[in-house]
């Protein structure tokens, strides 16, 4: 199986991690539309050639799943003529003010402390099984509203890894979406040029020394055992994705029907 992307695909100067969601195959041969579902990092820092480019898109919808903390860091997103933004904030590792203090701010010993041995993943996958399990009202509104009018629509979050990587990860299960493809397309956010980019206060060798970053290291990388987490929590929690979409998301049958009509072609 092989995943394609659109070779159009643009280069942001403001806006990481940005890529549509076109292309990826279903379990029965169809495949999801170009030009009505993207994904990203946050909008606060695009340029006017950024906007523009969005604007071209012809959105209806940007989804923002960040919280306070991550809007008081980043600060909002720019507007964009015409397009409704929904703020969702979705539970995570960054979930707050401490978390981006530690980020920036902790020194190696408090990091040790809490990152090391396995820490740092361990805090990824208890966050993404916590969002499926307690976010099901976001993801459900989500699925109703792209259903419903809004498309073509963009999902982000800070880094567009987690929390956005999250809801698209559902938003293809319920499109049929081969687990392989929803899994690879995850997996993008690694890309050198997609990474969420780690500041750090002061300016000491220490602040950036390889053992920081390395302990810094998984919170921002896309791990297929953080999504894997995920999706066996849905089996584990309601035994399969049908029952997940129909009894955790109360996505009936007829509107998972006309998402997939709006969705893939």
């Amino acid at each position: 199986m092989t995943q394609q992307v659109p070779s159009t695909e643009p280069e942001l100067a403001g806006v990481r991690n940005f890529r549509d969601v076109g292309g990826l195959p279903t379990v029965d041969g169809r495949r999801v539309r170009h030009g009505v579902l993207y994904r990203s990092g946050h909008l606060a820092h695009a340029t006017a050639e950024d906007a523009a480019f969005l604007a071209s898109l012809g959105l209806h919808t940007v989804f923002d799943f960040r919280n306070a903390a991550d809007q008081k860091l980043e600060g909002p997103d720019i507007g964009l003529p015409g397009v409704r933004n929904v703020n969702l904030p979705l539970t995570d590792p960054a979930d707050g003010a401490e978390f981006w203090k530690m980020v920036r701010e902790g020194d190696v010993e408090h990091l040790r402390g809490i990152l090391a041995d396995g820490r740092a993943a361990g805090r990824m996958i208890t966050s993404y099984r916590a969002i499926i399990k307690e976010r099901t009202a976001e993801h459900s509104q989500v699925l109703h509203a792209l259903a419903e009018d809004s498309v073509p629509a963009l999902m982000h979050c800070a880094a567009g890894k987690d929390r956005a990587g999250l809801s698209i990860a559902v938003t293809l299960l319920a499109l049929g979406v081969e687990r392989e493809a929803i899994l690879a397309d995850y997996l993008e956010s690694n890309a050198k040029h997609r990474r969420y980019q780690v500041h750090r206060s002061g300016s000491s060798a220490s602040a950036h020394s390889p053992e920081v970053m390395e302990l810094l290291s998984p919170l921002f990388d896309a791990r297929a055992e953080y999504l894997t987490a995920a999706l066996e929590t849905v089996e584990e929690t309601w035994g399969g994705v049908d029952a997940y979409l129909e009894q955790g998301l109360r996505l009936a049958p007829e509107t998972r029907e006309r998402l997939r009509g709006r969705l893939l072609d």
